[in-house]
């Protein structure tokens, strides 16, 4: 935060009082310099900025160096390509002009609009949403000035100062802010400061405004015929007060305005009133005034290119830009000047301003930009986050019917996810929407698209019935006009608006929800503006209550919908996602170190795979799953795949119970453990008190080799009377193995050995599993309710941690669950979704000290909850009173060194034993015997899970411990946390 203050400061400060004429610096000396020098052609070349390719086409090299060498073009316009092979042919065109060219692009959320492998910014549409922040707009415009000069690109024909008031439009819409012209100006404004900032020229188009049109000028002349009283209100406005900020560019449409101009057929770019008078004159710009594409047909529709261009020179445009016939517009302007059509004073000024803007552009000292990591600096991690932040500001809720989202019951909520409008076509994957609203819930999952039959429209809608709610995303891949739908797509989208329980997520231009008549009645309506991954990232984690939505919207769509609408939504406290950034951590450094840790992990073969997820402030940073889940398997392993806790299971199910118990009155840390066994009272563990037992400084023995001691080699079966059999039956119901099944009485037999163990009460500290055995049935006794179902209803369903469980194979597909070891001696068989733990096996599987399995979003989950001091989704699971008492060293440091209650701790005697080296003496976990880890750190309010099979094919692989894989995985997490810098968002 001290460092987001000052550059708040700093751009508020900028974005207020800047007024600076354009071009007042730069080296005027070489720009007069240069001008003296040039010959007549050479200036009329200095005119020119013609089209450099069409999109995703090869560049036609030859004829571009012809232009630069025979015409000397002042620049070019470029189109949708890769952004290497871009800069390279810029930097191979700036080498043989003589003066240095002004390389121009529409680039107006960023470079993807025209480039591949760049950051995507939201549509102008989505950004108009946003409640006031300048600051983002200026930083975005900072931003993408920066990756334009970093590419070789010096304009940008950006903002769109268009107030876009026709829901008609069909040029302008999505590329808009929106239709008050306060908000247009605001947002283009602070976006103008941020590019120019960065040494981009701007050019705020389409002067004098092209929001009210229905005629697309690409295509034909629109003719706007409001009154010059209406112009100066609303089109002119922010053109008007830009000007007064310091634009530095302005591109002219062609529009036909009878109140300005009325000549018939006369497009603005071509008026002489327009361009000269009002915008030169009336509004005293003294910037570079730029054409539109003087090949689209709003102008070439009635005049040869030769004439417009010519026509526009005399109009007082400065640059003519993007068209393809070079000799012929050339020979056209030097024919007007020969013959005085065009004077020498009025080229010599156009010249002067253009020369006088490369050098404010630092031309004079032209370098060729590096393809050198190229990529990688126009993907800088800082945009993808600030572009996450604005997408998410975005979010707008125009219904939400008696607080229909988010989500607020995980326990009991039945939800569906149908995505509308995309393809389904082959096997059909889940959304970008669906996986991440998986993250929050289970959710059952449906596609349809135009290619969808009736029957099975119909049949999936009667299987939606069944659902408490239906979280329908209506997907548009026609953003620039309502009238864009084509009708099989708007039949779509129209038969699934009115479904009963329904909350409606629309992914498109907001002008369509005026076609879909009886959405107004829906649960919930969510507007996202557009469909990107992001965007659909963004409307899961509002509806799994990840984020809250504070959007508004930006234009007017019907009675029902109206400018400004939008509902503030509150987030639940459940995990958001996004970006280290976002966290305050910058991801080239995170990302590299974690990568390498576990890497380094897999090249050893210290565990075939792994399952890590980082979280810090309340948001999953860094979610990733490595390798295969065995060496010799192609299974890669996903992150939604469950892993054996192993010990992790004591203090994620122990534990948790006890602390939750002893809230509640129903248990204390001086209780002996004769009060809950009292058979036991008189025996050697019948005056053990709690705490001590829970720091393992009781006594008791470490262990039991229980299976071991059922073993009998006399029998021919190689096992005692009444433990094992190869069937299974009623007398022997408990499934070891696929062909070993246990007694169903012998758990007595175990809690014999428990009870009859010796208790060495001098031994000091000794981990110790036994007491671990005994806390299901604690439980049990004291809340009346089965240990598991009493986990899973009190604490893991309410998370949407339900992939937390107990023998998972009932409930999942084994190739979903990493295998354990292959047991060569007990089970004779690989460890497949079975407890790896021994001891556990004879439970049954269920053991308060082994046993538990799930994936790593879901067990962060529970330790956010630990982190956040007992709460996770707004709901108090344990009091923050009792998690620091049970999460704190509970003795000095000479009895024992490195145990909370039940947690592990930094061991105070030999740091980084335990847990990572810099851990502090606040931070608390548990490792787990399969290669499983996992440790909150609440100084940096962080936590991390490393899940590993590093057992498979067998224990006796110690490799992850020599390594210290995962206690230096978490020191990775604390030196990024350390070395990052990035501003706040």
């Amino acid at each position: 935060m001290k460092r987001f203050i000052p550059l708040c400061a700093a751009v508020l400060a900028s974005l207020t009082s800047y007024a600076q004429k354009p071009f007042q610096t730069g080296n005027q000396h070489w720009a007069d310099s240069v001008f003296a020098r040039l010959t007549l052609d050479e200036k009329i070349g200095q005119l020119m900025m013609p089209r450099a390719n069409f999109t995703n086409q090869a560049y036609d090299q030859e004829k571009l160096k012809g232009w630069v060498r025979d015409y000397k073009v002042g620049g070019l316009v470029w189109f949708a390509n890769q952004p290497t092979r871009q800069t390279a042919m810029i930097n191979e065109l700036q080498a043989i002009s003589a003066v240095p060219m002004m390389m121009g692009e529409d680039l107006e959320w960023g470079l993807t609009m025209r480039l591949d492998s760049a950051v995507r910014y939201p549509y102008a549409l989505t950004l108009g949403a946003i409640r006031q922040n300048d600051d983002w707009f200026y930083r975005m415009g900072k931003q993408i000035g920066e990756q334009c000069r970093r590419a070789g690109i010096h304009i940008n024909y950006a903002p769109v100062a268009d107030v876009n008031n026709n829901p008609n439009n069909p040029v302008i819409g999505f590329r808009s802010f929106g239709e008050n012209r306060e908000e247009v100006l605001r947002k283009a404004k602070a976006y103008m400061r941020g590019m120019q900032d960065a040494g981009l020229i701007t050019s705020a188009k389409h002067f004098p405004g092209h929001g009210d049109t229905d005629v697309d000028s690409h295509a034909d002349l629109p003719v706007i015929n409001h009154s010059r009283t209406r112009l100066d209100s609303l089109e002119l406005y922010p053109f008007r007060e830009l000007i007064k900020h310091g634009l530095n560019g302005v591109m002219i449409a062609h529009l036909s305005i009878p109140a300005l101009d009325p000549t018939p057929n006369q497009a603005s770019t071509l008026s002489r009133p327009i361009v000269t008078d009002l915008l030169r004159k009336q509004m005293g710009f003294e910037g570079l005034i730029f054409t539109d594409a003087m090949e689209m047909q709003g102008v070439a529709k009635h005049y040869p290119p030769g004439v417009a261009g010519v026509k526009a020179l005399l109009a007082g445009n400065d640059v003519l830009e993007t068209f393809t016939d070079v000799p012929v517009m050339f020979q056209a302007i030097k024919k007007a000047l020969v013959s005085g059509e065009i004077s020498q004073a009025d080229l010599d000024d156009k010249v002067h301003r253009i020369l006088r803007a490369k050098a404010w552009l630092g031309l004079d000292k032209y370098q060729a930009a590096p393809l050198t990591n190229l990529l990688q600096d126009l993907n800088k991690p800082t945009a993808e986050a600030l572009s996450r932040r604005m997408s998410e500001a975005s979010l707008t809720v125009l219904k939400n019917e008696n607080g229909t989202l988010p989500i607020k019951n995980l326990a009991t909520a039945k939800v569906a996810a149908i995505s509308v409008g995309t393809p389904a076509q082959g096997p059909v994957k889940p959304t970008a929407f669906q996986s991440m609203l998986m993250n929050y819930l289970p959710v059952d999952t449906f596609q349809v698209d135009i290619k969808s039959s009736a029957q099975q429209l119909q049949a999936i809608k009667d299987k939606l019935a069944e659902y408490d709610l239906v979280v329908v995303a209506l997907h548009s891949p026609f953003l620039r006009s309502a009238n864009a739908w084509p009708e099989a797509n708007l039949k779509l989208a129209q038969s699934f608006v009115g479904l009963p329980n329904a909350a409606y997520l629309f992914f498109g231009n907001p002008y369509v929800l005026n076609k879909l008549p009886g959405i107004e009645k829906s649960k919930a309506l969510v507007v996202t503006y557009q469909e990107t991954t992001v965007m659909q990232e963004l409307a899961a984690q509002l509806v799994g209550g990840g984020i809250g939505a504070n959007g508004q919207l930006p234009v007017t769509v019907n009675q029902e919908f109206k400018f400004g609408n939008g509902l503030r939504v509150e987030p639940l406290g459940r995990f958001k996602y996004g970006v280290p950034e976002l966290a305050g951590i910058d991801s080239k450094i995170l990302n590299t170190k974690l990568d390498s840790i576990v890497n380094q992990g897999l090249q050893e073969k210290a565990y075939p795979g792994a399952s890590v997820v980082v979280a810090k402030n309340g948001m999953v940073i860094f979610k990733k799953a490595y390798g295969t889940q065995t060496y010799e398997s192609k299974q890669p392993v996903r992150e939604t795949d469950l892993y054996d806790l192993a010990s992790v299971t004591k203090v994620s199910t122990s534990i948790l119970a006890l602390m939750r118990l002893q809230d509640e009155g129903k248990f204390r840390l001086d209780m002996t453990l004769g009060e809950f066994f009292p058979k036991w009272k008189n025996s050697n563990k019948g005056k053990l008190k709690m705490i001590d037992i829970l720091t393992h400084q009781s006594g008791l023995k470490a262990w039991i080799p229980f299976w071991m001691t059922a073993r009998d080699s006399t029998r021919e079966s190689g096992w005692k009377p009444r433990t094992f059999s190869n069937e299974q039956s009623r007398r022997y119901p408990i499934a070891i193995a696929d062909h070993l099944f246990l007694h169903r009485r012998y758990r007595r037999e175990l809690m014999r050995q428990i009870e009859e163990s010796p208790v060495n009460p001098k031994q000091g500290y000794v981990y110790s599993d036994l007491s671990y055995y005994l806390y299901p049935q604690i439980v049990e006794k004291i809340t009346g309710e089965k240990w598991e179902d009493y986990l899973k209803n009190t604490f893991y369903r309410p998370m949407g941690a339900t992939t937390l469980t107990y023998n998972p194979r009932e409930l999942y597909a084994l190739d979903r669950i990493v295998p354990t070891e292959y047991d060569s001696l007990f089970r004779k068989e690989l460890i497949h979704g079975r407890v790896h733990d021994e001891g556990a096996t004879l439970m049954g599987g269920i053991s308060g000290h082994a046993g538990l399995f799930g994936d790593a979003n879901d067990l962060a989950k529970l330790y956010q909850m630990y982190l956040n001091g007992g709460i996770y989704g707004n709901q108090r699971f344990i009091s923050e009173k009792t998690i620091k008492q049970w999460s704190s060293y509970p003795f000095p440091v000479e009895i024992n060194s490195r145990r909370g209650i039940g947690f592990d701790k930094p061991d105070r005697n030999k740091p980084g034993l335990s847990g990572p080296p810099s851990a502090s003496a606040e931070s608390f976990g548990h490792s787990g015997f399969t290669g499983t880890f996992v440790w909150v750190e609440p100084k940096e309010k962080m936590l991390y899970i490393f899940l590993a099979n590093r057992v498979y094919p067998t224990r006796n692989n110690s490799k992850i411990s020599k390594l210290n894989t995962r206690t230096q995985f978490g020191e990775m997490i604390y030196e990024a946390i350390r070395k990052s810098n990035v501003p706040g968002f």
